[in-house]
């Protein structure tokens, strides 16, 4: 998900690591027909969660569908948690289906910086099986639901410095393949999957995967990232002349691939993405600039308002909002709830299968961007625009 630069060491054994072979191995109890996933669930409201466990009174669980902890990493080749701080979050997590029985929650593997030793363990069945074997594990004595793999990214450059090959496309197969096989059906598997063309055309098969699937996460935001020596739209629903990647150009390369629309999760972004030193020149839109710390939505009202020298502005044919301060140079781009309504509209139109958000924590504590979602998909006909 968003970087986080949060500081974990992926330390795998050495018997490990040298067990690893540099051709996917052919395990046939890998290779099993295995009963394809089907998606009947009403729409998906999915909330990714880094936090402690110490702010849940703060949030209507009643609009959410799913929570996904973030993040579990490999130790060798088990999923592990990082401390007992992260474990008492899980298990308070797990303690809201008590008041809340219909929410799902579900572990994540990785994060961006967080799948460092990936490449290599998954590189081998024995590893793949073991790695399967302690998230079965995890998730009965914690009484989850399932797993949401991010690996940022198998195939192709993700965190500077991290290992990638050609052949982590049919090792990220050869894992779900081998996790569906060891969970069964009764708990859910997902992924997070890039919102962009590289990863969409390269990083994995998607029909092989799909179908074991219970959905994929698209990550439709951090389309220009701190990586990006210009500004544009981070989470834009419709492609600009000036900028391909979106939304709508995710979705649609994955329907003319044959992924099931109801399995589908389209990605929102409760943060903004900014940049200074930007040119006055279509507000700052499309031009250089030097990336710096954003905001969470929480913060807007602060840091983003016309007392704080920004002018909001509305671009119609991304169907996205953006901020901009002349004075200082600097531009913001965002989400908010008139992008959220069209982004619940575009899913009904579509009839994909929900939609996800990085994350809860940046959300206001009433009438945020959650609330916007849920007023959206329960009155479609009143969506807020505004």
């Amino acid at each position: 998900m968003k970087p986080v630069f949060r500081c974990a060491l992926l330390i795998a054994c050495g018997w490990l690591l040298s067990a690893c072979s540099q051709t996917p191995p052919k395990d046939p109890a890998t290779r099993q027909e295995l009963t394809p996933v089907t998606t009947t669930d009403s729409v998906k409201v999915i909330a990714y969660y880094m936090g402690d466990g110490s702010d849940l009174g703060r949030y209507n669980f009643n609009q959410l569908t799913h929570i996904i902890y973030s993040f579990l990493h490999l130790k060798g080749n088990q999923l592990s948690f990082d401390s007992t701080k992260d474990q008492e979050a899980m298990r308070k997590l797990v303690a809201l289906k008590k008041t809340y029985p219909h929410l799902k929650v579900l572990l994540s593997l990785g994060g961006w910086g967080g799948c460092e030793t990936c490449s290599d363990v998954f590189n081998s069945a024995a590893n793949r099986k073991a790695f399967a074997q302690s998230t079965l594990k995890i998730i009965q004595d914690y009484n989850a639901d399932g797993i949401d793999l991010d690996w940022e990214y198998p195939t192709i450059e993700g965190y500077p410095g991290h290992k990638f090959a050609p052949h982590d496309r049919t090792n990220f197969s050869e894992l779900i393949r081998e996790l569906r096989n060891t969970l069964g059906n009764n708990y859910e598997l997902s992924f997070a999957a890039g919102g962009f063309d590289k990863f969409l055309d390269t990083a994995v098969d998607w029909q092989t995967i799909m179908p074991l699937l219970n959905n994929v996460n698209l990550m439709t935001y951090d389309i220009v990232n701190g990586a990006t020596p210009h500004t544009g739209h981070h989470t834009a629903l419709y492609s600009t002349p000036q900028q391909k990647d979106s939304t709508d150009n995710a979705v649609q390369k994955l329907l003319s691939l044959g992924v099931a629309p109801e399995k589908i999760v389209i990605g929102t972004a409760f943060y903004a993405r900014s940049w200074k030193e930007v040119s006055m020149a279509n507000n700052g839109l499309y031009q250089a600039g030097i990336h710096i710390d954003g905001a969470d939505y929480k913060e807007f009202p602060q840091r983003y308002a016309p007392s704080a020298g920004f002018t909001y502005y509305w671009d119609d044919v991304a169907k996205a909002p953006y901020a901009y301060n002349p004075q200082q140079k600097i531009f913001a781009t965002f989400d908010d709830q008139r992008s959220m309504g069209e982004k619940v509209s575009y899913l009904r139109k579509h009839k994909l299968g929900g939609i996800m958000f990085w994350q809860l924590p940046h959300d206001t504590d009433n009438n945020g961007l959650l609330n916007s979602i849920h007023q959206n998909l329960k009155n479609p006909e009143n969506a807020i625009k505004h």
